[in-house]
C-alpha cells in the first residue's frame, strides 16, 4: 500500500484514507475476516493513528468493518440476511435509475467500457477481473442518474457486495452467466428501449440474488459445521 501514499496528496483526510481502504476491500486486498493493522496501514500511507482510526470509524458505519473489543478492527463477514438486503437496495436504486432516464440517446461510454472489460477478462479466464468489470457496469448504470448522492450510496453498497463475492469458491459460475445479460441491457439502452432495459435488469437482479444467496447460505452452513466439529 505504500504506492497509495501519493493518492493522499496535500489534502490528506480520513475520508480519503477511507476511500483507499474501501477500494482495497472491494478488490479483495483485505478479505472478509482479516484484521487490519493500524501500524502497518498507518506506516504504508504515512498517516497518523488518529486519522486512520477516523477512517476505520467511517467504514464501520458503512458496514465494511467491525470493531471487536480488545481484538481490533476486522473486515466484516456478511450474514445471508445482509446479502438479501443488499439486493433489495440494488433493486430499488438501479431499477429506479433506469426507469427515470430521460429521452435517448444516453451517455453509455462507461457501460460500454465495463462490458468490454468483462468480456476480455472472461476470454483470459480472469474471473476476478470479470467480477470487477461487473461491479463497474452497475456503478456506471447508476451514474446515468447524474446524482452524486446516488453514486456514493451505490459505491458503498457494491463494496459491501464484494465481501460476499470474495468468499464464494466458484467465481466463474457466479459471474460468467451475467456477461451476456450486461450486453443485453446495454443494447436495449443503445436502442432507447428503457422499459426493456428495466425489465432485463430486474430479472438479472432477481436471478443474481437467488444464486448468490444460495451459494452463500451453503458456505455459512459449512462454516458453522466446521466450527462445531
Amino acid at each position: 500500500m505504500a504506492d497509495d501514499r501519493g493518492l493522499l496528496g496535500r489534502t490528506s483526510t480520513a475520508e480519503r484514507v477511507a476511500d483507499i481502504l474501501r477500494s482495497r476491500i472491494a478488490d479483495g486486498y483485505f478479505p472478509p475476516g482479516d484484521r487490519l493493522s493500524e501500524d502497518g496501514i498507518g506506516k504504508a500511507l504515512g498517516i497518523s493513528r488518529n486519522t486512520l482510526r477516523e477512517a476505520f470509524r467511517l467504514l464501520t458505519h458503512e458496514r465494511l468493518l467491525v470493531h471487536e473489543l480488545n481484538r481490533g478492527v476486522f473486515v466484516r463477514k456478511l450474514a445471508v440476511q445482509d446479502v438479501e438486503d443488499i439486493y433489495r437496495t440494488r433493486q430499488l436504486v438501479e431499477c429506479a435509475v433506469v426507469q427515470g432516464l430521460g429521452e435517448p440517446p444516453y451517455r453509455l461510454t462507461g457501460l460500454e467500457e465495463a462490458v468490454g472489460d468483462g468480456e476480455r477478462s472472461a476470454r483470459d479466464s480472469d474471473w476476478k477481473g470479470v467480477s470487477t468489470a461487473n461491479i463497474h457496469f452497475h456503478r456506471e448504470l447508476v451514474a446515468l442518474a447524474g446524482s452524486a448522492r446516488t453514486d456514493e450510496l451505490m459505491r458503498s453498497v457494491l463494496a459491501e457486495l464484494r465481501l460476499a463475492f470474495h468468499v464464494v469458491d466458484d467465481p466463474r459460475g457466479l459471474h460468467q452467466p451475467y456477461l451476456v445479460r450486461n450486453r443485453a441491457i446495454l443494447d436495449a439502452l443503445r436502442a432507447g428501449e428503457r422499459t426493456t432495459a428495466e425489465r432485463l435488469l430486474a430479472d438479472y437482479l432477481d436471478d443474481s440474488r437467488s444464486q448468490l444467496v444460495r451459494a452463500y447460505a451453503g458456505l455459512v452452513a459449512g462454516r458453522r459445521e466446521a466450527d462445531g466439529a
